[in-house]
């Protein structure tokens, strides 16, 4: 055929058309594939605001410092927010906190979500309470437990909890994706906890082997 394939591609050249430069292209083009969240950035205001919130209310250890590497009127901070990956700040002693909110027109950042234990999230309420932090109170997620305030620069913080654990040697996205496609599937509106149990449950399944033949559900009493 002239367009060198059995069927039309998927980017546009149909039976009997030739393909142009462009669809050539985009043929040979490939993924710049990622394999994880690096760093997130921040433009923060004094040094002593940023290792405040970020260590002494949020827990993440200052891991270390170095001037702005492309300003040399900041310094560069650096967290860690528990994963080993990194939250970083930049930092210059003539900016003070504006507690306004954050721009969240198209291309902004709307808001960070971190991870926390759903021991700490039982205690969030109260510690944030008791710094006089204004928050939304426990938000229902379906498959995780959420609550939002503000840092002391107007950025909305999440702390988010999830509802499950994977099973060992799968991650919270395997989980996320079976239960995306069992709620379609079945037609509910998000996801939850019944979507999460039957998602891991199929997971389990079809991951690890067993030397029963027979493995649909039983009650042995």
């Amino acid at each position: 055929m002239a367009c060198g394939l059995s069927r039309p591609s998927r980017i546009g050249c149909g039976y009997g058309e030739q393909p142009t430069l462009r669809q050539l292209h985009l043929r040979l083009m490939r993924k710049l594939q990622t394999q994880g969240l690096h760093h997130v950035t921040l433009v923060g205001a004094d040094r002593e605001t940023s290792i405040g919130f970020w260590e002494g209310l949020l827990g993440m250890p200052f891991i270390f410092e170095q001037p702005n590497l492309d300003n040399p009127d900041e310094s560069h901070l650096y967290f860690d927010p528990g994963d080993g990956r990194l939250i970083t700040v930049f930092t210059n002693e003539t900016r003070r906190p504006d507690p306004s909110r954050t721009a969240t027109d198209p291309g902004c950042v709307h808001h960070i979500a971190l991870s926390i234990s759903q021991a700490t999230f039982r205690q969030a309420v109260e510690r944030l309470d008791e710094r006089g932090i204004h928050h939304s109170g426990v938000k229902d997620r379906g498959f995780m437990d959420s609550i939002y305030f503000e840092d002391p620069l107007g950025l909305t913080i999440e702390l988010a909890s999830y509802r499950f654990e994977p099973p060992s040697g799968l991650t919270h996205a395997d989980v996320l994706l079976a239960a995306h496609e069992l709620r379609v599937g079945r037609g509910d509106r998000n996801i939850t906890e019944i979507h999460l149990a039957d998602a891991i449950e199929a997971l389990v399944l079809r991951e690890r082997p067993s030397l029963s033949r027979d493995r649909d559900p039983k009650d042995p009493y």
